[in-house]
């Protein structure tokens, strides 16, 4: 059996002489047994990962998510519009014009957030509906929603007519806030030269509605609200009553709030 050892240490020997290692004297053997090798000792260098800082021998400081091409290509394009757009403006020539409309339009045009909001939740749901467990309940409310008639912002009487101004009307309640008339994004609350505190709801059809002469804004900027959420308060005088003004507006056109929402 002995023997045997023999044979096998000599055949190992032999092969680390053929390799250029040590031959496993009686120094070696007081060495780590191959169980213990470091990564270092076994592969014979240093691993050094990559690092994309700069300097020399560091990947040329280049990041994984950045590419030079990529980057410049995209400043030669975005100055290609600027000098197109400029050449489109600057001249004349009537084959320009509809160039011109697509333009305008684009940088003029409000963006349709109500819109967008409603073709999400009709595609994915709620936000967070994962974690709503009144699903049933919701699913009402949303039927309800698309068969139910527009919410009256505040019941009164009509003081000044759509015919009076052209825009919206002036009406006397003794309700101490405003409702939205219908769901939407909130996407102007402030002050308006002719309307005072005023907030302008976008719908998911195109149309705004506008809530001026108010006392108090109770929504913030941008904040989606469900029909007959209260959106602001009335300033109410001494008798209980104060006035606001409510307008529609479908496009670049007012509409009769009237013929849309009886408000007596």
């Amino acid at each position: 059996m002995s023997h045997r050892a023999d044979e096998v240490r000599k055949r190992i020997a032999k092969r680390k002489r053929e390799r250029g290692l040590p031959s496993g004297n009686g120094e070696e053997k007081s060495k780590r047994t191959s169980l213990f090798i470091s990564d270092e000792e076994r592969y014979g260098g240093v691993y050094s990962p990559p690092t994309y800082e700069g300097g020399p021998g560091k990947n040329n400081g280049a990041h994984p998510l950045f590419r030079t091409e990529v980057f410049m290509f995209k400043i030669l394009f975005s100055a290609v519009l600027v000098l197109l757009s400029a050449i489109v403006f600057k001249n004349g020539s009537p084959m320009f014009d509809q160039a011109k409309k697509a333009v305008h339009y684009s940088l003029e045009e409000e963006f349709q957030f109500a819109t967008v909001s409603k073709w999400y939740r009709d595609q994915f749901g709620e936000p967070l509906a994962l974690f709503n467990t009144n699903s049933s309940d919701s699913k009402e409310t949303e039927s309800d929603t698309q068969v139910a008639e527009l919410a009256v912002p505040a019941s009164g009487k009509v003081l000044e007519s759509f015919k009076d101004n052209g825009q919206g009307i002036m009406v006397e309640t003794n309700r101490p806030s405003v409702e939205a008339m219908n769901e939407g994004i909130i996407i102007e609350a402030g002050e308006k030269e002719d309307t005072g505190l005023t907030i302008v709801l976008q719908h998911s059809d195109g149309t705004k509605s506008w809530y001026g002469n108010l006392d108090k804004i109770d929504v913030p900027l941008y904040d989606f609200v469900e029909k007959g959420k209260e959106l602001g308060k009335i300033k109410l005088s001494d008798n209980q009553k104060g006035t606001y003004y409510f307008a529609i507006k479908k496009g670049d056109s007012f509409i009769d709030p009237i013929q849309v929402i009886q408000f007596e």
